[in-house]
Parts: C-alpha cells; structure tokens; sequence
C-alpha cells in the first residue's frame, strides 16, 4: 500500500478526498467580502401604525383591522380584525380580535380611511 492511500484511507487528507485541496474553494485564497447594502422594505408602513387597515389574501379573504405591527416581509399584525364573509346570498362579517397574518399570502393592503369606490368606466351600462 503506498503512503497516500495509507494516508487517505486514516483520514489525513493528501488524496482527493473532503478534506482534499481540490474543491472549489481551496486554493484561491480568501474570498473578497461584498458588503451588501441592507434591504429596505418596499412599502413604509410606519404612517398606519394604530390606522385601520384592509388586506386582501391569495384565495380571496378579506380582512379590516387596525395595523399594530408589522417586518421586512410585510408580516402583519392587526388587532380588532374583522373578516368579510363573501356568502353567494348575502355578504356578511366575523369578528376575529387580534391576529398575526403572513406576508406572501397578502395581494392588496390599503388603508380604510380615505377609501370611497369609484364608479367602474368599463361596465356595462344596465339599459
């Protein structure tokens, strides 16, 4: 047995092996370090802080609630939230207090006050 397979096969490197200077990594020296800048959040939500708020989700539930937190992955948190119950007969509404909704489940957030709807310019015109 030579003395490199004696070697590689006790675990003291030499051969091509994990521990082996071949990977992709060995051998250059050390990485430079690329100091990213830190990542803002798109959407500055600060200002509806304690403000009432509408989310909509992915599946189409919809929730009003006052905005008591919130991160960097629009994670939110609302208290005093109540759920719009989109019934085939009748629209309706549940209570839920406080809750924590998950960021990439959310589709449309805005803010309760200020919100009128307009009228749609592309509907048809009932006769």
């Amino acid at each position: 047995m030579t003395a490199q397979l004696k070697d590689t096969l006790q675990g003291r490197g030499g051969g091509r092996g994990a521990r082996g200077g071949t990977g992709p990594s060995r051998g250059r020296g050390p990485q430079p370090s690329m100091d990213k800048p830190k990542r803002e959040a798109i959407l500055d939500l600060t200002k509806y802080v304690n403000e009432r708020i509408r989310v909509k989700f992915a599946g189409g539930r919809e929730v009003t609630g006052v905005l008591k937190g919130f991160d960097q992955l629009l994670n939110l948190v609302l208290d005093d939230v109540v759920e719009d119950l989109q019934n085939e007969s009748e629209p309706s509404t549940r209570q839920l207090g406080l809750v924590v909704l998950r960021g990439p489940t959310i589709t449309l957030l805005s803010p309760v006050d200020g919100l009128e709807e307009i009228a749609n310019p592309f509907a048809q015109q009932e006769a």
